[in-house]
């Protein structure tokens, strides 16, 4: 190898339950031998997942004869470790590639991939010559196969060919995985078509279609103006484009559109607020559009009138932390629902209900039913023994109660905050993600259904009962003094972007906090000494780490990237314990 990316491994063979997109047909490597293969270990929940499946798109066109693309599917949910339940998933994202469904997280770990995206690059001889974890790195990526590609060719080892995916049959209907819907003035339904990236108007029934507004790629968060506000901006709805990254307006009697937030590209690092990441829902709260940043963590405000666009609340780091807006830490906020000077939302990957109210003069939040990124279930009874698995909806009821969409779990909830507790409606839904008030009843998204049902309120079911903390593999440690090491090496071509200070970020927290008794917080350097105190017992180590690397030389207008990955490292102590802990952000595998 010439290509500095320095030691190969042997990859290991590639097992699971089974495949999708190969007609049903098994794959190893050996049938893939003579092509680089990239292996893109996501799960279906993850929206850095999904932004990695979007980011590749470019790279599986450039190298479309000379790479291979495997999504191995290694599930953080039980929801997700459903065969049906990854079949929707594939569907709904558009992959077209082979994908390996993981349930036992068989690949995962013979791949030692530590977190949700991870990427690992295999050559055409069957090695394993590189590992990303977290986004933002396909264009190192593009830089290695660039310089590798024309090498494996010259040497022989490189055959191109036509990829293994054989694309489904098309499946008819009307809707197709719809994410959201609201009541428009007329009596009819609008509703955010995420699958068919459009918004389908529906009768008052709502279930015959009057008509189809296009123009989007993913839209999952509708708001109606209010009326005051409707004659003077020119649009009548407010659309949270997921995939585009854009807040769009939508006039409802000619069907034009504006964008409002939001330049098309996903947010990184340093962008202030042009750009968006990931807007997953949109609502009306203090005379501001307030936007759910599922890809960020983060609640952003937008103004129709000044169309300022502000940080709300939120660090970008990913967890479930408490207390001023500026300092919490959100998973994934995906929707929204505002009941006077309360504001609830969704918190989905910690499972969680939690709200922004005002405390002592200033916003705050907290949370009523989580316990954390890695803690999910299906449990009714007090806030504090309650369990979700990953909710996508929210309606407020006239009672001051809320109804959760219980996604994962296919139910609708209900929380009663005068009570503290969480009850059930509804069961045996497919993946609710929306909830709409309509006189005594809820109108239902079932996305995985691609239709609208309906529960009614007085409906009354009962959770199964069941608990779970995800099944990843722990990582063995020796209690007091653990060197944690994150390896990042700039990709070809590259090298670490100082220009305005240190190129490298880490961000250190552990559930429980008393877990570290040194090395907690933020710092520059991507070495450090932890001390983690036995009389604490097990827990998970939060890590945050961003990489910015630019292409070298001194020309103008060189790009510069930054790479970023937030991980839960599940651990145990133990005497004869691990003293260190590597953690891959980007470049060659350890040997």
């Amino acid at each position: 190898m010439t290509d500095g990316l320095k030691p190969r491994v042997r990859a290991p063979e590639l097992r699971g339950r089974g495949w999708l997109g190969t007609g049903g047909a098994p794959l190893t490597l050996a049938d893939l031998r003579g092509r680089f293969v990239l292996l893109d270990f996501w799960t279906a929940g993850c929206v850095n997942c999904l932004h990695v499946l979007d980011e590749m798109r470019p790279l599986e066109e450039r190298y479309d004869d000379a790479l291979v693309v495997v999504s191995v599917h290694s599930p953080k949910f039980a929801h997700e470790a459903d065969a049906d339940a990854l079949a929707a998933a594939v569907a709904r994202n558009g992959i077209t590639h082979p994908v390996l469904d993981d349930p036992e997280l068989t690949t995962w770990q013979a791949y030692t991939a530590r977190a949700w995206p991870t990427l690992v690059l295999i050559d055409p001889e069957g090695y394993v010559i590189a590992q990303y974890a977290g986004e933002g790195h396909v264009h190192a990526l593009d830089a290695v196969l660039a310089r590798l590609v024309p090498e494996y060719e010259a040497r022989g080892t490189l055959t191109r060919g036509r990829s293994p995916y054989v694309a489904p049959a098309a499946e008819p209907g009307d809707l197709r995985f719809p994410a959201n819907a609201i009541r428009l003035p007329s009596g009819g339904v609008l509703v955010a078509d995420a699958g068919s990236g459009s918004l389908v108007h529906l009768a008052a029934d709502a279930s015959t279609v009057v008509r189809r507004y296009e123009g989007f790629r993913e839209p999952n968060g509708l708001l109606l103006l209010p009326d005051d506000l409707r004659d003077l901006t020119g649009y009548d709805v407010v659309v949270a484009d997921t995939v585009a990254h854009r807040l769009l307006g939508l006039n409802l009697a000619d069907g034009a559109l504006q964008v409002l937030a939001g330049d098309g590209r996903q947010w990184m690092q340093g962008d202030g607020t042009r750009s968006l990441s990931s807007p997953w829902d949109v609502t009306w709260w203090r005379d501001r559009v307030w936007i759910a940043m599922a890809g960020i963590h983060q609640l952003w405000t937008y103004d129709p009138v000044s169309h300022e666009v502000a940080v709300a609340a939120g660090t970008t780091n990913e967890g479930l932390v408490d207390g001023p807006l500026p300092d919490a830490w959100f998973a994934q906020p995906s929707r929204l629902a505002p009941d006077g000077d309360t504001l609830w939302l969704a918190d989905p990957e910690t499972s969680a209900l939690r709200r922004v109210v005002e405390r002592d003069g200033s916003l705050v939040v907290e949370t009523l039913v989580g316990k954390g990124l890695f803690d999910f279930g299906f449990v009714d009874g007090p806030a504090d023994e309650a369990l979700l698995q990953h909710p996508l909806g929210l309606a407020v009821l006239p009672d001051g109660s809320v109804a959760v969409a219980d996604t994962y779990n296919g139910a609708v909830r209900l929380f009663d905050p005068a009570a503290a507790r969480l009850g059930t409606l509804a069961t045996g839904l497919a993946e609710p993600s929306g909830l709409l008030l309509d006189g005594d009843e809820l109108l239902v998204v079932e996305s995985a259904a691609h239709r609208l049902s309906r529960v009614p309120l007085g409906a009354s079911a009962r959770a199964t009962g069941a608990s779970h903390t995800t099944g990843r593999p722990t990582t063995e440690v020796r209690a007091g003094e653990v060197e944690l090491a994150v390896a990042f090496t700039p990709p070809p071509g590259q090298h670490l972007d100082e220009r305005y200070g240190p190129a490298t970020r880490l961000v250190v927290t552990a559930t429980p906090p008393a877990l570290l008794r040194e090395g907690e917080g933020r710092g520059t350097g991507l070495v450090r000494r932890l001390v983690l105190d036995a009389a604490v017992g097990d827990g998970v180590l939060h890590v945050a780490a961003m990489a910015a690397s630019c292409d070298d030389g001194d020309e103008v207008g060189a790009a510069c990237h930054v790479h970023q990955q937030d991980w839960g490292v599940p651990v145990r102590l133990t005497p004869d314990g691990a003293m260190r802990i590597d953690l891959p952000l980007g470049g060659a595998p350890s040997a």
